[in-house]
């Protein structure tokens, strides 16, 4: 049996959870928090952002189990709402997660002990697929974390340096909080900027295979579409605000739409092999898939999602790009929805 000593760092943690009209999805994951197996006191900070369908009573009902604030906020999005409670954490490590998750027994265990053997001021997780959840979210689920279609940035085990978190299961602490000013006004992309401006700060970051959450995703295939859309459409703007983080892997998404529709037209000429190398791709989700969830239908699924997913993201990446870097107009008067006052 192994034994870990906790005595190299005074860690005190405080889990940061913004919610908006979700009594429901706090309901799952505060019993999931009164399940952890860490044995030392931890603090959650519910912050609800303008909700007309509060959580307090769910929240009330767990205060004998867990040591809980609950504030309220007329609504100013999801990054002001986690700044609002970090302000008023106690803690010295903020832990921020998306209402919607779900967390293992050991989470906190783990995070703990990664952290006192290498301490970083800032630390991801990856998400993972309950299986309680519907098909059509372990799809997505897949799509959104295999290395054949992010290149495992949201959680693969191989992308460990300069790791760049993100806030369904994020830590940081309230040092570097300080440091950096916490969230933008960004959403979504307020994730990626903390973390860039985390590093220009000289911190450095890291990720935690072993703190994983189940992320549902509350979202149908409309939903995800304008999730990812939204995405493509924000990067370009943070290449603009960090020119210095721009890749080229960003385009991926759109030069696979444009590549496809090339490949379409090549058909009329006599050319195939274009759309084979798009076959074996799709042959390869497939099959990872299938390995993966042990299922045929969310295989196929799989193929839909990851679809959505890059027809969503090419095109919100090309159209921003386009708008970003030809127009004398700044990105909060060209896309004034992706932004909070």
């Amino acid at each position: 049996m192994a034994f870990y000593v906790y005595e190299t760092m005074d860690l005190s943690f405080s889990f940061i959870i913004p919610v908006y009209n979700r009594p429901d999805e706090i309901k799952e994951l505060l019993e999931s928090l009164a399940q952890q197996t860490y044995p030392k006191p931890f603090e959650i900070v519910i912050v609800e952002d303008g909700s007309t369908l509060g959580a307090k009573e769910v929240v009330d009902g767990y205060r004998d189990k867990l040591a809980i604030t609950y504030l309220e906020k007329a609504n100013s999005g999801p990054g002001d709402s986690r700044n609002y409670g970090m302000e008023r954490a106690k803690g010295n490590y903020f832990i921020v997660l998306d209402s919607d998750c779900i967390l293992p027994p050991g989470y906190l265990m783990a995070a703990e002990r990664s952290l006192q053997e290498q301490y970083v001021h800032c630390y991801g997780g990856p998400d993972a697929a309950h299986e309680s959840f519907s098909l059509v979210q372990k799809a997505i689920n897949y799509a959104m974390t295999a290395v054949l279609t992010t290149g495992g940035i949201r959680g693969n085990r191989t992308a460990v340096g300069k790791f760049q978190p993100r806030s369904f299961n994020m830590g940081i602490s309230r040092e570097a909080f300080e440091k950096v000013g916490g969230y933008g006004k960004i959403h979504p992309g307020e994730d990626p900027d903390l973390t860039i401006r985390i590093w220009e700060k000289g911190y450095a970051t890291k990720l935690i295979p072993e703190a994983f959450v189940y992320h549902k995703r509350r979202i149908d295939w409309n939903k995800f579409y304008t999730q990812v859309n939204k995405f493509g459409m924000v990067r370009p703007i943070l290449n603009k605000w960090h020119p210095t983080t721009a890749k080229p892997t960003y385009w991926f998404p759109t030069l696979f739409c444009l590549g496809f529709l090339a490949s379409i037209g090549l058909l009329f000429v006599g050319i195939h092999i274009p759309l084979w190398f798009y076959g074996v791709y799709l042959i390869l989700i497939f099959v990872d898939s299938l390995l993966k969830n042990k299922s045929l239908a969310i295989a196929l699924l799989s193929l839909v999602a990851v679809g959505i997913q890059f027809v969503g993201y090419g095109l919100g990446f090309l159209k921003s790009t386009i708008l970003i870097n030809f127009s004398k107009r700044e990105p909060q008067e060209i896309f004034p929805k992706l932004f909070f006052n």
